[in-house]
């Protein structure tokens, strides 16, 4: 019996597609026009966005908004929440004059025992202010980045968007980008097939990668590779999957009105 019971339980777990983490951090708005509506409410999770299946996310080892090139911390505004019974955090933040906001995670590495790692993703999302948007194409330097080459901030459902994956600063040929859509609170995605939850793309030579999404709201996008450093466990140096996140906002397009 249990000749036949192995090779058939190996042969489930091959066939059961593995589901994406992804870091968030989520805005309550893109783009913020109206001094009334200027205080931003950011929700910060490690999750399975499509499915909105949760995991807990630790306090982040850093929480950053970087505007003109300079990171100011919000590691102390950072308030824990639960969410489907994980844990997650929030923050508010007032966005006090023009320009380009890009928010920030460094998560504390999170043990993943199904695939023998730790996961480390730096995540980061931008919100413009009053009209101003510039510097959207500068990268900030971070360990492991996602550089975008159409404004994030502008996109409409259908629209491509462009990425450049970066690590330690260098292009990655090649490399490999998870791309899942975000539903919203207390909603989940629905595909034809469980392997069409994820969606996979290749960068070019240069790193560059293209994607158009087919539906307005917010869409993760997540370039990994293993880290150049271990982490310690019991005992023993551990692997780290270090990835380069980003949080891209595309907006149904509305339809047009008559001339008045």
């Amino acid at each position: 019996m249990k000749k036949f019971l192995i090779p058939a339980l190996a042969l489930l777990l091959w066939a059961a597609p593995a589901q994406a983490h992804f870091g968030m951090v989520i805005p309550s708005a893109p783009t913020v026009m109206e001094t009334g509506r200027s205080t931003l409410t950011l929700s910060l999770k490690f999750w399975h966005p499509f499915e909105n299946v949760g995991m807990n996310l630790e306090r982040p080892r850093a929480f950053q908004v970087w505007k003109d090139g300079q990171a100011a911390d919000l590691g102390p505004v950072l308030k824990e929440k639960k969410e489907r019974g994980f844990t997650t955090w929030t923050a508010d933040y007032k966005l006090s004059r023009p320009g380009l906001y890009t928010f920030t995670m460094e998560p504390t590495p999170y043990w993943e025992p199904a695939e023998d790692r730790f996961i480390v993703h730096l995540t980061k999302v931008m919100v413009d202010a009053f009209g101003d948007d510039e510097g959207w194409d500068r990268p900030l330097g971070l360990a492991a980045e996602i550089v975008a080459l159409s404004k994030p901030t502008g996109l409409y459902a259908g629209n491509v968007f462009q990425g450049r994956v970066l690590f330690g600063g260098q292009p990655v040929p090649g490399a490999e980008v998870e791309i899942e859509w975000y539903p919203g609170p207390d909603l989940k995605g629905r595909a034809p097939y469980e392997t069409m939850v994820t969606q996979t793309i290749l960068a070019d030579d240069a790193g560059v990668f293209t994607y158009a999404a087919p539906r307005a709201g917010w869409w993760g996008f997540a370039a990994l590779r293993a880290a150049d450093y271990k982490l310690p466990l019991d005992g023993r140096d551990q692997d780290v999957e270090l990835g380069a996140v980003i949080w891209v906002h595309f907006h149904e397009m509305p339809p047009a009105e008559p001339l008045k």
